[in-house]
């Protein structure tokens, strides 16, 4: 049995559509993983029952000649999106105990198109955070060790630390993720698997928990190029309930794959070579570089001037838009009440948000209150707006010469446990590449390329043009190729 959890979504769907196996054997195969693996901490709540369910519905739509485009295929779902009769926590004590009486639009697709639930996965409380840390539940650990480098426990990336550490080690073989300044890529490179996420209004965010409204994406992560593409294809849509939604078609990106880059460009932003970085992703970057020009593309180096303010600009605008979201749960509607003996009602207030939210929660909101209050709104949140405008702009003058970008996907292989807790900016520097494309509101993605001296992944990024995720997805598809990573951590857990 554990040699169908070591299928990806694509031989899980083709398998269980030729009749190789059934779909109640992957859920059952899959759902004894995660009940192995609680050492990881990877999931909030198992749902082994849902899996079964939508397996027992795959398999009778097989035999009716009535498959649908994921049937058979058993999945995770980060604890941000909402689950209709399932606990939806964001990893916080303040929504701990929240059942939804509704689905969010991103996974009613997925249910209708086939997939099964395996469970709600963790992540950084309301997505802030870079390595799982924040969580009210504990923290995540990755499957991966150091090469001779003892037990020490890795982080597995954040906020969608639940999602990557389970698919590296083979407890579900795609999840969803969302990304707001990274967390679907960085997760995604270290612990060598890939992730996308898509043009933002690709994916609606209906019925997902708000962090930074205007940067939220969804998107997925999985093993390989071609099972991101097929969770994006049931993922994405028009959501008339979502006001930022893309009124677009949802292209075959599946279909359109093709790992031949002839009469491609890949830019290489100088910007993006940091004084001090650590040689090994400097050397990832540059083999790359190597395997586009082997697929055919032409590689030119391009600018993106405004790269250094893009950091400062990003933990001024989410912090503020964090602190606009987190402003409903005030103990009087849902989740969390706080109600001391005798207190009144901005006692309730006071209480619930100091026991509901966590350390990293509170200075988000603290920054963000800060930056939108009267004497500093000009200052700081309408500059770094127009800073925003001028990155978008760096990446439409590059996109002049370039199809796609092609960068490290972050400036360090996974880091341990309890490394950067104590220095918040260190954290925050984890997204240093990712955190661009997301105010410019880019496709970008994930691929896993190397190992270190360490014996960790390092993931490579590649950045497109609003709208071209099939561009993404087939430059990606060109280094998974020519990479070769089969490496995968070895079971511990």
């Amino acid at each position: 049995m554990t040699e169908l959890t070591n299928l990806t979504v694509a031989q899980i769907r083709d398998g269980h559509r030729a009749g190789d196996f059934s779909a109640v054997e992957v859920a059952e195969a899959f759902n004894a993983n995660v009940a192995g693996a609680k050492a990881l901490n990877a999931f909030i709540v198992e749902t082994p029952e849902q899996a079964l369910s939508a397996a027992e519905a795959a398999d009778a739509d097989r035999a009716a000649g009535t498959l649908k485009p994921l049937s058979g295929v058993p999945i995770g779902m980060k604890d941000l999106f909402c689950t209709n009769g399932v606990q939806t926590t964001a990893a916080s004590h303040m929504l701990e105990g929240f059942v939804p009486r509704y689905e969010s639009t991103v996974s009613q697709k997925l249910w209708d198109a086939g997939a099964g639930m395996l469970g709600k996965l963790n992540l950084d409380q309301f997505a802030m955070g870079s390595s799982n840390e924040t969580s009210y539940f504990g923290n995540v650990i990755s499957p991966w060790k150091r090469k001779d480098g003892g037990n020490a426990a890795l982080a597995p990336g954040g906020s969608s630390g639940g999602s990557s550490s389970a698919i590296a080690a083979r407890l579900c073989p795609a999840a969803t993720g969302t990304d707001t300044g990274g967390s679907i890529r960085q997760p995604a490179a270290f612990t060598g698997i890939s992730g996308i996420k898509p043009t933002y209004g690709r994916c609606s965010r209906w019925g997902i928990v708000a962090f930074a409204s205007s940067l939220d994406q969804a998107g997925p992560m999985a093993r390989d190029v071609r099972d991101c593409a097929i969770m994006l294809e049931n993922m994405a849509g028009f959501d008339p309930k979502d006001a930022t939604s893309l009124n677009l078609p949802v292209p075959d990106w599946e279909a359109a794959l093709s790992s031949d880059l002839k009469g491609k460009r890949v830019g290489i932003p100088k910007e993006y070579r940091l004084e001090g970085i650590d040689p090994d992703i400097d050397a990832m970057w540059d083999a790359g570089i190597a395997m586009l020009k082997d697929a055919g593309a032409e590689v030119v180096d391009i600018s993106l001037p405004h790269t250094k303010y893009a950091l400062p600009t990003y933990y001024i605008i989410a912090p503020a838009e964090a602190s606009s979201n987190l402003a409903r749960y005030d103990g009087v509607r849902y989740g969390l009440r706080d109600l001391p003996q005798g207190a009144g009602l901005q006692d309730m207030y006071a209480a619930t948000r100091a026991d509901g939210f966590g350390p990293e929660v509170k200075r988000r909101i603290m920054i963000g209150t800060y930056v939108l209050s009267a004497g500093f709104y000009d200052a700081y949140y309408t500059q770094a707006q127009k800073v925003r405008t001028l990155i978008s702009r760096d990446f439409t003058a590059a996109f002049e010469t370039c199809d796609v970008i092609l960068a490290p996907t972050a400036p360090s292989a996974a880091f341990g446990l309890g490394e950067k807790m104590a220095d918040p900016l260190a954290m925050y520097l984890n997204d240093v590449f990712a955190v661009p494309a997301s105010l410019a509101g880019l496709p970008a993605m994930s691929v896993p390329a190397a190992l270190n001296r360490e014996g960790l992944p390092l993931g490579l990024q590649i950045i497109g043009k609003a709208f071209d995720e099939q561009g993404v997805l087939n430059a990606g598809l060109a280094i998974e190729e020519r990479a070769g990573f089969t490496a995968r951590a070895e079971k511990w857990w």
